[in-house]
């Protein structure tokens, strides 16, 4: 149960689930192990798979976007995106899964903050999206309300009458009392505080924002003392079901993946890890205006990074009282940061994944002669001349969430918790299906060669009419994520 991390969100939307972390743990115990997950292949995804539009633009156009033929490109961008916001919008075919009468195993939804796990029901997502109706803009690109569309389609895919009041914790009691849960991984809280970096604004809780769905929520970061509160009110219920064993992760803080971009005023590189400002990822250095770009200081990150430790107190401090195990997540994503490195004894990168690294000819350049992947948490950038990955690796297209070997790397953290404490896994993380199925480095698009530029057709606002829409795809994406209502932001 969870929010995106735990679905298998990447490249701004869900797609593939069998890619999530809890998916590629599932094949690790064995092929008589089998885990019911939803589909979100249709469409390339919801809101938006990001890899899928570049791929369909280079075939259209080929390896570069310019002035010759970015009409065409906009046009191609406009109608695809037309067509799945009408798919996902239901005006096409009808969204129910008849065949799917009893809750998926994986539950979880992203964009649920820690209330939205009991708070948020099928049919509270239903009147929601009545209630908000479609208005179609070309202003508004992406499918409408696609975060209660994706929850109605988790928690009652067959919209049956007997789990329409069914929310995560209503769905996990369910699968409790049929047998049991071995194994429950809780992956939720970083929406909590990821707002603050979709909106590039801190704006606090209030005791109004306790207990309160997500469409009522006016904070982009939970108060350490609110966090406390909704993760012992989520314990609490957790304690009451037949579950055996509760794996709960740490949160890594959130000015590590690249949706930020840090900058420094003498454009330098960052001190003691933090930078001056931190800005949109599509926005180059050299660009950079802090009269004109939205930004967080270098106080507002320090700020971040110590709310998540106290944050992460919190969950060690309740995870030991309620006898759950604590999943060390932040720790590795933080030693594998390479603008954050400091003196740790662990390495984020297993064995098996360096070994199936080399072993793969289209990723053995990965490994450098010293035996040490390259792989890094910047934003994906390809080497023009060799169309091969030079940065990144980690996180995926939309800055934010992971790539599939990104999951693998968690599944991995998860698989080495969940064996000391009992869990029996009959094989190793399969990390050739893995990297096979991490296109954009065995196989990155040709668009990404001028990354800069892609990302500037991509973003492109209202003022500058280069594409066929108002608002810049890259602006609507990141504020799907946000944990409040959207705002206007020119970038």
């Amino acid at each position: 149960m969870g929010d995106s991390l735990a679905q298998g969100f990447k490249n701004g939307g869900i797609y593939r689930t069998d890619l999530s972390f809890p998916s590629i743990l599932s094949r690790a115990m064995g092929e008589d192990v089998h885990m019911e997950l939803p589909s979100f292949s249709a469409q390339a995804g919801i809101p938006i798979n990001m890899e899928i539009l570049i791929r369909g633009l280079e075939e259209k156009l080929g390896d570069e976007i310019n002035l010759l033929n970015s009409v065409q490109a906009g046009h191609h961008v406009y109608s695809t995106l037309k067509r799945i916001k009408s798919y996902w919008e239901g005006q096409r075919i009808s969204l129910k899964n008849e065949d799917q009468r009893s809750p998926y195993h994986n539950q979880a939804i992203w964009g649920f903050s820690i209330s939205d796990t009991w708070l948020l029901n099928e049919k509270f997502c239903r009147e929601y999206i009545r209630n908000n109706k479609t208005q179609y803009s070309v202003f508004s690109v992406l499918p409408d309300q696609a975060m209660y569309t994706t929850a109605r389609l988790v928690l009652n895919p067959a919209f049956e009458k007997k789990y329409e009041n069914h929310s995560q914790i209503e769905n996990l009691f369910e699968l409790s009392d049929d047998g049991g849960i071995e194994n429950l991984i809780a992956c939720i809280g970083h929406n909590n505080v990821v707002g603050a970096v979709t909106k590039l604004k801190i704006e606090f809780s209030e005791e109004s924002d306790l207990n309160a769905p997500f469409n009522a929520r006016k904070c982009t970061v939970f108060r350490p003392e609110h966090f406390e509160q909704e993760l012992r009110t989520l314990y609490e219920k957790i304690s009451k079901m037949n579950v055996k064993r509760v794996f709960v992760p740490t949160i890594p803080y959130v000015t590590i993946p690249p949706a930020i971009r840090g900058v420094n005023n003498d454009l330098s590189a960052p001190r003691d890890g933090y930078f001056d400002y931190y800005a949109r990822f599509w926005i180059w250095d050299d660009d950079f205006n802090p009269e004109k770009h939205p930004y967080l200081t270098r106080d507002d990150a320090i700020k971040l990074d110590e709310i998540v430790d106290q944050y992460n107190h919190t969950i060690k401090l309740l995870a030991d009282e309620f006898g759950f195990v604590v999943v060390p997540i932040a720790r590795y994503v933080q030693a594998a940061a390479r603008r954050r490195h400091m003196p740790d004894t662990i390495s984020p990168f297993p064995d098996g994944f360096v070994k199936a690294l080399k072993k793969n000819p289209k990723t053995e350049f990965m490994v450098n002669e010293n035996g040490e992947p390259n792989i890094t948490t910047d934003y994906l950038r390809i080497n023009k001349e060799t169309g091969k990955i030079e940065k990144g690796g980690i996180f995926s297209l939309d800055g934010l969430h992971p790539s599939t070997i990104g999951y693998g790397l968690i599944a991995n953290i998860y698989k080495m918790s969940m064996e000391k404490h009992g869990v029996k896994f009959d094989r190793e993380i399969d990390w050739d299906f893995i990297i096979e199925n991490e296109t954009l480095i065995t196989d990155p698009p040709k668009l990404m060669h001028n990354l800069r530029l892609l990302l500037r057709f991509l973003a492109v606002g209202r003022q500058e009419k280069l594409m066929m829409f108002g608002k810049g795809l890259l602006q609507e994406l990141v504020e799907a994520f946000s944990s409040s209502p959207k705002v206007e932001q020119d970038s």
